[in-house]
């Protein structure tokens, strides 16, 4: 139901004018009613003359209120706030603080005991399936766990119920594989084959392994390292260590894994006690890692054809170090953390009201791989001192413009895949294989039109902040407050 508002910027030169127009009336139609009259007259001249400062008077009283109601004419000493839909507008760094604390930051404490549970019943899996003597003729377990993603970086947005783990793999003995590129798109992500050397002898010795896990290609005539034969094993590997290790956490979770559409090993973990804060069931992507070398790795290309066996590297351990590094750069009250986490929450609110098809391809070009390296990039272009609290909304503006110059250019240069290299640090180590492959471009399997109009919209996004926000998600509130945990007060 709409509400109506009195504009007073129209209200007050209408009573003036109806005023007005009552006064001459009145004026005319007396000095008619004397020129017809025959002198005598039941009106005395007096209460005629009252009447007519009584209107004069009214007549100024409502322009001068017109005019203190107009923006210029307030005194100096005082600041007026516009007015939009009947209320105040709200200055945009309240406005970002205040749907922060509310919407988007997510409680430590929740989030830390989130994170150790996780952490727990994942290494324990993983201990489970290392191997101290690599097998002959399967894959097995490292034994480690690599965290990777934004709750682990400490910029996650929403609620700290998903999690990616790296599980790194063994190679059975004297196996060797050659990472080798591979034809991809113009520009786009490269993507890595794992070859068997031509003149080995392992095939023939290891048939169990060939049959299960490598792939000939007939064009090439070489065996290649097949990501399908590696998931499915994975996930049966899996099962099993979760059998083995289930008892001792079923008292304070149920424990289930899956393997989804998205060819994604899925684990679940579903509360029983208070235990895990809140009762959050959390799912745990568990993504099976080939090691390439200087703390790189490979793991299945998503969206490969049927038929290409072919690998995409990941780098969190870069990542990791680039992002301390610049944190030991920033000072302490930096806000670039909190800049990253509105910039998400502008890109969630901007596509809310999207159908379903345009909403992918908006969450696709501003994925937050996509955002995270924008962000990189004007963190390490910007000064330190430049990233102070006092600066969140300046530093969120650079941050939306680059993005936006970024989609027009239609290039936004992965950061560590032959990307702009002057910008790192020099002790980032890269694979060779990595520092030998072309620039890659984030957007380059994005058409021109879609870039043009996530721009047009994200640029809507920015200006209509406040409106997007008031039709948001009020239901929602940052996870973790207000609900008590017995836990806190035994820390």
């Amino acid at each position: 139901m709409s509400v109506y508002t009195l504009n007073l910027r129209v209200f007050w030169p209408l009573v003036t004018f109806i005023l007005s127009t009552l006064l001459l009336l009145h004026h005319f139609i007396l000095r008619g009613s004397e020129e017809k009259g025959d002198g005598c007259s039941d009106q005395g001249p007096g209460a005629i003359l009252l009447l007519k400062y009584v209107l004069a008077f009214a007549l100024c009283y409502f322009f001068i209120r017109y005019c203190t109601s107009q923006p210029g004419s307030a005194k100096q000493g005082f600041h007026r706030v516009p007015e939009t839909a009947g209320k105040p507008a709200v200055p945009k760094k309240e406005l970002l603080e205040d749907h922060f604390e509310k919407h988007v930051r997510l409680s430590p404490h929740v989030l830390g005991h989130s994170k150790a549970h996780v952490a727990k019943l994942v290494s324990e899996l993983v201990r489970v399936g290392r191997a101290d003597v690599p097998p002959e003729s399967s894959l097995a377990f490292r034994g480690d766990s690599v965290q990777i993603g934004s709750s682990y970086e400490e910029h996650k947005v929403g609620s700290p119920d998903c999690f990616d783990i790296l599980v790194p793999l063994r190679l059975p003995r004297g196996l060797k594989l050659e990472p080798c590129s591979y034809t991809t798109i113009q520009g786009g992500m490269p993507l890595v084959t794992l070859d068997i050397p031509r003149k080995t002898e392992w095939t023939r010795r290891h048939k169990a392994f060939t049959d299960t896990f490598l792939h000939l290609q007939g064009t090439a005539g070489v065996y290649r390292l097949s990501p399908d034969s590696v998931l499915r094993w994975f996930y049966s590997a899996s099962q099993r260590c979760l059998s083995a290790v289930r008892y001792p956490f079923e008292q304070r979770c149920s424990l289930s894994l899956s393997l989804n559409e998205g060819q994604r090993v899925q684990l679940h973990l579903t509360p029983r006690s208070d235990y895990v804060c809140c009762h959050i069931s959390m799912g745990v992507r568990l993504i099976p890692a080939m090691p390439l070398g200087d703390n790189a790795f490979l793991v299945a290309a998503p969206g490969a054809q049927k038929g290409e066996d072919v690998w995409t590297v990941y780098f969190p351990r870069q990542e990791h170090r680039l992002l301390d590094f610049l944190k030991g750069k920033l000072p302490a009250n930096s806000c670039h953390l909190k800049c990253l986490q509105l910039l998400k929450e502008v890109r969630d609110l901007g596509g809310q009201t999207l159908a379903q098809q345009a909403g992918a391809e908006w969450r696709g070009v501003l994925s937050s791989y996509a955002l995270k390296t924008a962000w990189l990039r004007l963190l390490l272009r910007t000064p330190p001192e430049a990233w102070e609290e006092r600066h969140l909304v300046d530093r969120l503006e650079d941050l939306l413009r680059c993005l936006r110059d970024s989609l027009q250019a239609r290039v936004l240069h992965h950061l560590l895949l032959g990307g702009d290299t002057g910008l790192l640090p020099e002790s980032m180590a890269l694979p060779k294989l990595v520092k030998e492959t072309v620039p890659s471009n984030l957007w380059a399997e994005f058409s021109t039109a879609s870039l043009d109009l996530v721009s047009a919209r994200l640029a809507y996004s920015w200006t209509h902040l406040h409106r997007l926000i008031r039709l948001g998600r009020p239901q929602r509130t940052s996870l973790g407050r207000g609900v008590h945990c017995k836990h806190i007060d035994t820390e």
